[in-house]
């Protein structure tokens, strides 16, 4: 096992099993044929096409396609075709900020393979001893990686919300975080992947923020979504990520952009050009 590894576990997903999913003949995402199989049964809402999924052009306005998908979704979650409602509204757009083409309920997003945004920090304390990284262990009682290691904090974009104000929200709820120290995080650039994953096709960009934590504070969850944190010297965990899949996987991909700009993996490791390029694989394509 190695760095590597974990790249590569970003990269699995597999084409022949999506048909593309369009919006004015703009393609922005990917949809299982099972599912498109199913989305056949709301013809006022979806054209299903061998080659596409497509949104009927009849709904042609932002406001008025949410609300019908709204509703279509509601019923797929009520039949157990999607796994459930979040609550959460994200934008459908095919590249960062641009105008959203319609709002989706975060949890149908891996479904229909649209992209989505997040912020992950990584929280590292500089110690005599050398660099420690925070890290904390996810709730089993998570959808999405349950029980695995991750950030300091780390959370999707939802619509209206800015990136900043989004990050400091979180800060306070993952971490107990106060405002003060938050704002200090420091936006360092991003990861990009498309994955299969137990919730579906994730087609992600994570904008990453550092953040030097006071070797005196100590992180404090408040939304029940963390079970422990932990910090531990970069040695562990750059051994932790080479010997397997205890970091969701996104997670993972962050924490070795950390060690990237850190200088901490250079180009004396063999696989540092695949890495690098691997970190980034899909940053402004659908």
């Amino acid at each position: 096992m190695s760095l590597l590894d974990r790249i590569e576990d970003c990269r699995r997903w597999r084409p022949e099993a999506y048909r593309p999913f369009a919006i004015e003949d703009r393609v922005i995402g990917r949809v299982r044929h099972e599912m498109a199989r199913r989305l056949a049964d709301f013809p006022a809402v979806f054209q299903i096409g061998d080659d596409a999924v497509r949104l009927n052009p009849s709904l042609a306005e932002p406001d008025g396609r949410t609300e019908a998908v709204a509703t279509v979704l509601r019923r797929l979650v009520e039949a157990g075709d999607i796994r459930r409602w979040r609550g959460e509204a994200y934008p459908v757009v095919r590249r960062w900020g641009e105008t959203p083409l319609m709002l989706m309920d975060r949890g149908a997003v891996p479904d229909f393979g649209v992209r989505a945004f997040g912020v992950h920090m990584n929280g590292y304390v500089r110690k005599a001893s050398g660099l420690h990284l925070w890290v904390g262990r996810r709730s089993k009682n998570k959808p999405t990686g349950p029980g695995k290691l991750d950030h300091l904090v780390a959370g999707g974009q939802p619509h209206g919300l800015s990136v900043r104000d989004n990050l400091v929200k979180e800060c306070a709820e993952e971490a107990g975080i106060p405002r003060a120290l938050a704002e200090q995080a420091v936006p360092v650039g991003l990861v990009s992947y498309i994955t299969e994953q137990p919730e579906g096709l994730r087609n992600d960009i994570a904008f990453c923020y550092d953040l030097a934590v006071p070797e005196d504070f100590v992180p404090r969850n408040t939304d029940g979504e963390v079970e422990a944190f932990h910090l531990w010297p970069i040695e562990q965990v750059i051994e932790v990520l080479a010997a397997g899949d205890d970091f969701k996987f996104n997670v993972a991909l962050v924490n070795i952009d950390f060690l990237v700009r850190r200088g901490i993996l250079g180009p004396q490791d063999p696989d540092y050009v695949a890495i690098v390029a691997g970190l980034r694989l899909c940053q402004d394509r659908t």
